[in-house]
């Protein structure tokens, strides 16, 4: 393949000579794309899945393993389009066939046999290639025919309308008009069981309403003045002609959209009240296509010049429908009308015939696709009316911190200037315990916002508030404003993410932000005080997770002597020294609290005894001016108190009061005292 004509492929593999050892293979004839674990794939994959011509995909890796990504990929539709080679050492008949079932075309085993790669890959990556084009080229056909298939039914319609002196539009106001009225109706009313292919029929066959009119003379189609009772019976007469014409096609008087034409032709002058024509059916006794196509009418008829009246105005014609001035209709389509009136104004008074004609075609297509289980066309539209609502939001924001939540599988991603800004990379996973989620908000704070996030609505997908975020280690205000994104399925809409900012808010509202912050902020060290410390805490114990934490409680040893001998001003600094080592020792989602005098709290998600250790160390170890640091700690862990941070701060003062009782200067896990050190501390 020539350079510029490479297709790319997307190694995944969390060993990166895997990784190199495919790339040299293939590079000739591919653009490599490489991501070392499934949750990076994933991400390339949302990205950039109309890129990518083929995957080679290991099973076991770190995060997400081969087949969570397969099933991500059966799940959102991508294997559909890009094949997937499996490559792992394991060979085992299990691995394979569930492989098999999640969609993956072929199995390469390690270690790579290079003939063996490059032909696996050319021969399922032309494949697909002959594949996608075949489905390009039924797409296209499909779309011709359908295109056809309402040109002819135009050019009939147009015929009868050019015999009737009108503009030529009432067709397409006609259809417009029926198809908007539909939709909105089976999403007000269960009582009619109306599917989308039912709608496009009913949309389609509207066109064919007025073709009984050819049966009429000229002298009476085009009469400027009112018809005698005579005339009138031969002009309504058109309505039964018109069943007649369409009944008289032998070879095609069973199929639906011919029989759905026939009832419509013959019905659309019926009212609900019973006093239409001709047979004068009364209420759902009259076809509900019928019944929309006959509002549709009257609404066109009223609103268009014709050669014995000039047209009424939009709102004008609504007043005369709703007061009954046109005959009784259904109220449930009269409650559409009303439901829909801006709507239906400004697409009948601004559609261009071609333009809808070429999205009606298109609508059929679509929908033939996704009858069929091919979601190509469809899959190609979402994407980009992703990337356009993307667009439309970000562009009407200022450099600010911009991000999208991604629900499956859950990560944020920031932009280019977000990501430079927070010093974070642009797709960070399991957000909720990333940096981003417990550094730059709030642990607490971030779960509230993820929570109101998932329990928006498409109706109402804004969310807003106002949280104090650290940013550069600045804590500052900020009012974060999120729009979720819904999927356009009406029948079971399901939530995708969502697009958010950061508005820095601090100048606006500097006197107050102070004075909350000041409020969970220790003066001398800065740390969160005890009851800012107390309710972050309770909210992490509070929330379900399976990690286990350590509540680290200590005092030092000898702040008295430190201020006898060295004065009050080097007590601050001992505090605010110790402070320091304890920021410097922990990580950013860890929490530190100066809970009172000399009393400290370190809360961290607990590993193993090395990391007390370690913090003991580097509080302890190195003296000030001279002076010996030396505290009593104890430790407690959440497995101990069932959530309780009442009960996990009691335990850890009691291993505390222990050490201090007998050596100082030393550290003691509540699990390991013994009942008398219990009975002491009691």
């Amino acid at each position: 393949m020539e350079q510029n004509q490479k297709k790319s492929i997307l190694i995944v593999d969390d060993s990166e000579l895997n990784r190199a050892l495919l790339s040299d293979m293939l590079y000739d004839d591919f653009n490599i794309i490489e991501a070392e674990n499934g949750v990076q794939a994933v991400a390339i994959l949302q990205e950039h899945e109309l890129e990518i011509s083929l995957m080679l995909l290991d099973i076991v890796m770190p995060e997400m393993d081969g087949f969570d990504v397969l099933a991500m990929m059966n799940n959102k539709g991508w294997i559909n389009t890009i094949p997937v080679i499996m490559i792992s050492a394991e060979t085992g008949s299990a691995y394979i066939d569930r492989a098999y079932d999640l969609g993956a075309v072929d199995y390469i085993s390690r270690p790579f046999d290079e003939r063996t790669v490059k032909h696996r890959v050319m021969s399922n990556f032309m494949l697909a290639l002959k594949q996608r084009e075949m489905s390009d080229l039924l797409v296209e056909q499909i779309y011709q025919r359908e295109r056809d298939n309402k040109i002819m039914i135009e050019i009939l319609s147009h015929i009868v309308e050019f015999r009737n002196g009108e503009s030529g539009l009432h067709v397409l106001h006609v259809s417009t008009f029926t198809e908007m009225v539909l939709k909105h109706l089976v999403l007000i009313t269960d009582k009619y069981k109306l599917s989308q292919a039912d709608i496009k029929t009913i949309v389609n066959a509207s066109a064919l309403h007025d073709v009984g009119k050819m049966s009429v003379p000229d002298s009476i189609l085009n009469k400027p003045g009112r018809f005698t009772p005579e005339e009138f019976e031969i002009m309504k007469r058109h309505t039964v002609e018109g069943e007649k014409m369409l009944a008289a096609i032998p070879s095609r008087r069973n199929e639906t959209i011919v029989k759905v034409s026939a009832e419509i032709c013959r019905w659309h002058h019926e009212r609900y009240d019973g006093r239409g024509y001709p047979d004068g059916l009364k209420g759902d006794d009259i076809p509900i296509s019928a019944q929309v196509v006959a509002l549709a009418d009257v609404y066109d008829a009223l609103t268009s010049k014709r050669c014995y009246k000039e047209g009424y105005p939009h709102e004008k014609a609504i007043d005369m429908i709703m007061n009954g001035e046109c005959g009784a209709f259904n109220p449930l389509i009269l409650q559409c009308l009303m439901d829909l009136q801006a709507e239906l104004k400004e697409a009948l008074h601004s559609a261009s015939p071609t333009e809808t004609l070429d999205s009606g075609a298109r609508d059929n297509v679509e929908h033939m696709l996704k009858a069929s289980g091919s979601d190509v066309s469809n899959r190609t539209i979402r994407l980009l009316e992703h990337e356009r609502m993307k667009f439309r939001f970000f562009a009407s924001l200022s450099r600010e911190v911009m991000f999208e939540y991604v629900t499956s599988p859950e990560m944020i991603v920031l932009t280019d200037f977000s990501a430079e800004y927070l010093e974070l990379p642009e797709k960070i996973p399991n957000p909720a315990e990333s940096e981003f989620g417990t550094r730059v908000f709030d642990k607490a704070d971030f779960e509230n916002l993820l929570s109101r996030i998932k329990s928006t609505t498409p109706e109402n997908p804004i969310v807003e508030g106002k949280y104090l975020l650290t940013i550069h280690g600045e804590q500052k205000w900020n009012k974060v404003t999120v729009q979720a994104l819904w999927s356009d399925d009406a029948e079971q809409p399901v939530l995708e993410g969502a697009l958010g900012k950061c508005l820095d808010i601090t100048e606006e509202t500097e006197e107050i932000q102070q004075l909350e912050v000041l409020a969970d902020k220790d003066q001398i060290t800065n740390l969160l005080n005890a009851r800012a410390a107390k309710r972050t805490i309770s909210n992490i114990l509070s929330s379900p997770s399976e990690n286990e934490y350590a509540l680290v409680f200590f005092d030092l040893d000898n702040l008295k002597r430190a201020n006898d001998d060295y004065g009050h001003l080097f007590g601050n600094k001992l505090i605010k020294t110790v402070a320091d080592r304890m920021i410097a020792n922990t990580r950013t989602a860890d929490i530190c609290s100066r809970f009172g005098g000399d009393e400290f709290v370190i809360f961290m998600r607990y590993k193993d005894e090395h990391q007390i250790e370690r913090i003991f160390r580097a509080i302890t170890n190195e003296k000030l001016d001279g002076f010996t640091v030396s505290v009593s700690m104890g430790v407690a862990l959440s497995s101990e108190c069932d959530g309780d941070y009442d009960a996990l701060l009691r335990m850890a003062d009691q291993a505390a009061y222990a050490v201090k009782k007998s050596t100082k200067n030393a550290y003691k896990f509540y699990n390991a005292l013994t009942e008398a050190e219990k009975k002491l501390t009691q």
